[in-house]
């Protein structure tokens, strides 16, 4: 009895190992297959589509064309400017438009997917004057999908709903909400006016943002590109009631002026008027009409001194590297020149590390305030040379102030007290470099 259970046992493990050995080498087969192509309802090139027709259930009509320059509009149902990433990424949706399956080949009864009375109606127009006709049914019962076919085409398909939703757009979702259009490449002007106060920016020779008015001075290439990118960031809400669109016009006309902000390129110029009602701000565009609440980043970023504009930095030369340092501290004069890897004053090599911290402490010497004149006579300079470029920076004591002034430039940069006294130090903490010691013999 015990040797026929043991034949038992070995038959059934047999017939176990032979099951999981096919289920296996099934499982492998399946994986191996390759994986099955989504059907295509609608497939052409992106770039060959030259206008898209959205016709919804309630009438709605929205049209975008691609014009000459390549650049796609609204034309309906008023001429819009459109957001040429929102309408583009519809376009490809639509000139690759995948299904999850298809539901029924030839379907007897259309009614039963929503197709007598479509939710939308997509006719695409390519270059050449072919058109395809997309009409969207009813929701999917599962699968959170919406049925969809072509009108060349009886099979019915189902799509995601992201799918859906790429293309299922309103004039509000692909018109461009931004209230300034300009370029950031392009810009050769920018102005901004505030409370009786105007700072004009422009370009110099070497690409740089430079204050023009009041003056000429340095500008803190940052702080314009900041006040740049608020003025490009600034947006309509488009989905506003006509309600809440009334009261921001009110609040606007009875609001205090915050700023006005000018830009020029090569396209022309675009004004931004922005102006606080209680809390909130408000702004009016030449480039679009209304008027529209918009961030308080945007008003307190307008609401600006000269002085928050300018470049406190009392060198220009940044990360550039320095090649040359001359210094006059009194009657003592040093020079430092770099060769190869290495820092030499004359015929002798000084300690690197000595000599970047003094060039260190150059860098970081900044303005806490400016002044237009009452600088006394230097008794400290510094002229540093990095690439075809030299600055040179004189210092002086005033009281218990220390005051710099660039050369050849009018402004007076008033610094920190201790500034002064640590730029000496530094040029007396670097030292020649001590040669390598010898290794210990073991």
């Amino acid at each position: 009895m015990r040797i026929k259970g043991l034949l038992v046992a070995a038959l059934v493990l047999a017939a176990l190992s032979g099951a999981l050995y096919w289920s296996n080498r099934k499982q492998k087969a399946e994986e191996s297959k390759p994986a099955a192509e989504t059907p295509k309802i609608v497939k052409m090139e992106a770039n060959d589509v030259q206008k898209v027709e959205l016709k919804r259930k309630d009438g709605q009509v929205v049209v975008v064309e691609r014009g000459r320059d390549n650049q796609w509009t609204i034309t309906a149902p008023k001429p819009l400017r459109a957001d040429q990433e929102t309408t583009g990424s519809l376009v490809s949706t639509l000139a690759s438009l995948s299904s999850d399956k298809v539901v029924d080949e030839k379907p007897a009864d259309l009614s039963q997917f929503g197709f007598n009375t479509p939710s939308l109606e997509v006719t695409i127009t390519k270059k050449d004057g072919k058109t395809a006709k997309i009409l969207v049914g009813d929701d999917a019962p599962t699968g959170g999908g919406a049925f969809v076919k072509t009108t060349d085409d009886p099979k019915v398909y189902t799509v995601a709903s992201y799918n859906k939703s790429s293309f299922d757009k309103t004039a509000n979702d692909l018109r461009d909400k931004r209230l300034m259009t300009f370029e950031n490449d392009k810009l050769t002007r920018v102005e901004v006016s505030s409370k009786g106060r105007s700072v004009e920016f422009g370009k110099n020779a070497k690409g740089d943002w430079a204050i023009l008015k009041p003056k000429p001075m340095r500008a803190d290439g940052i702080q314009v590109d900041e006040l740049i990118r608020r003025l490009r960031d600034a947006k309509m809400d488009a989905s506003v009631s006509d309600e809440d669109a009334k009261k921001a016009a009110a609040a606007f006309s009875g609001g205090t002026l915050i700023a006005t902000a000018k830009v020029a390129d090569n396209a022309g110029t675009q004004q931004l008027e922005v102006r606080k009602s209680k809390e909130d701000y408000y702004a009016r565009s030449s480039v679009v009409e209304g008027a529209y609440k918009v961030t308080s980043e945007l008003g307190s970023g307008l609401d600006k001194k000269v002085d928050d504009f300018r470049n406190k930095k009392v060198f220009d030369f940044g990360f550039n590297d320095v090649t040359k340092l001359e210094i006059h501290d009194g009657a003592k004069a040093v020079q430092f020149e770099k060769s190869g890897e290495k820092w030499k004053s004359g015929a002798q090599e000084m300690d690197s590390v000595g000599v970047q911290s003094l060039i260190d402490k150059l860098r970081e010497a900044s303005a806490t305030k400016f002044l237009d004149s009452g600088f006394p006579a230097a008794t400290f300079d510094a002229t540093l040379t990095y690439g075809n470029s030299a600055e040179k920076v004189l210092f002086a004591k005033s009281g218990d102030k220390t005051l710099a002034r660039r050369d050849n430039e009018p402004t007076v940069y008033e610094l920190e007290g201790k500034t002064l006294d640590e730029l000496q130090k530094a040029v007396s903490d670097v030292k020649p470099a001590q040669p390598p010691k010898e290794a210990k013999k073991k």
